[in-house]
């Protein structure tokens, strides 16, 4: 079964081809990191306006590099939420227009099962796991006890930690997008300032507003003093406290819901810290651990398309009424 998969549920414009949910065939993604990087983050009108320019322009492409025809496809799969509402509705209208024209199926995917399944891409998943969702807007612990079934455990309860990461990135003068650098700076510092540990409790929920407040106080507090803070040492630091308490909790969901499989899925798992501290505890626990490369863990067309065929056959399609939606709830709870 092929599936033509569109994402575009932020700044990236992405189509892909995947077959059976595990291969792909081709993907074509057009970034907009360029653009939103003189504001530090993405503007939502820039980003529609982009997506409207680009869209066609993607799938040509895409049909071109695959040496396919659109008569050779089974059914559309497409992102109609969460994300910023004007972009949805972009990849949305071009999903339900090629749905139309040609009669296929029309699959609603909601993006974090896109996430999730990108590691679909890399092996089969293995059940019962837990995934741990980490992105920009979303930090969750999700049980799996199949296919697309979804019961999440624990979740944050302000900020995402990819939105912390990019935060902290901001205020110690990094160019957007900041979690990368964040990251890979933390290599070159140490464990010197005095931040919180992140909602360090019994529960399997996060909260990162408290220690994102803590460093941009340092940081004023050491301005007002006529000092500069050292940005290595901070990126330690944080990256040391929020990494710290991610796995514990991890670990611990784990053990309490006897899994032995852990996926690791979202913008963040792409931090090299994280995938660390989680093979090395997951190693020590007996605990198979995956995650996506990172062409997979950024926005792309290609998990949706994975996730979409598992859709399609437990019978999840829809028809040409289907809206986009700003928030959305994936999860049976």
């Amino acid at each position: 079964m092929y599936i033509l998969a569109i994402e575009s549920s932020c700044d990236e414009t992405s189509m892909s081809i995947i077959k059976d949910g595990t291969e792909e065939i081709c993907t074509v993604t057009n970034t907009q990191i360029d653009i939103h990087k003189e504001f530090g983050g993405v503007v939502p009108e820039v980003a529609s306006r982009s997506h409207i320019e680009n869209i066609t322009i993607v799938l040509a492409e895409l049909l071109e590099k695959s040496k396919m025809t659109i008569d050779m496809i089974d059914a559309i799969g497409v992102t109609y939420g969460p994300g910023l509402i004007g972009s949805l509705m972009i990849g949305l209208q071009c999903a339900k227009t090629i749905s139309l024209v040609t009669g296929k199926p029309l699959i609603p995917v909601h993006h974090i099962a896109g996430h999730i399944y990108a590691n679909n891409l890399e092996k089969r998943l293995e059940f019962p796991l837990i995934a741990l969702v980490v992105s920009g807007g979303h930090t969750d612990l999700v049980y799996m006890k199949e296919d697309y079934s979804f019961k999440r455990i624990g979740s944050t309860l302000d900020d995402a930690v990819g939105e912390a990461y990019d935060k902290v990135a901001k205020v110690c003068g990094l160019e957007y997008p900041g979690g990368p650098k964040v990251d890979k700076l933390a290599k070159e510092g140490n464990d010197t300032y005095d931040l919180p540990y992140p909602l360090d409790d019994d529960s399997y929920n996060f909260s990162f507003s408290g220690i994102k407040s803590a460093v941009v106080n340092i940081v004023h507090n050491e301005e007002q003093r006529g000092k500069k803070i050292r940005v290595n040492d901070m990126c330690k630091t944080f990256q040391n406290r929020v990494v710290s308490v991610i796995t514990k909790k991890t670990i611990r969901a784990l053990k309490e819901y006897n899994c032995q499989n852990l996926v690791l899925a979202g913008g963040v798992a792409a931090n090299s810290y994280l995938r660390e501290e989680l093979s090395r505890a997951c190693s020590k626990e007996n605990i198979k651990f995956s995650y996506p490369r990172i062409a997979y863990c950024t926005d792309n067309a290609a998990m949706i398309g994975a996730a979409a065929y598992y859709a399609y056959r437990k019978g999840i399609t829809a028809d040409l009424t289907l809206n986009a939606v700003a928030v959305e709830t994936l999860y049976n709870e």
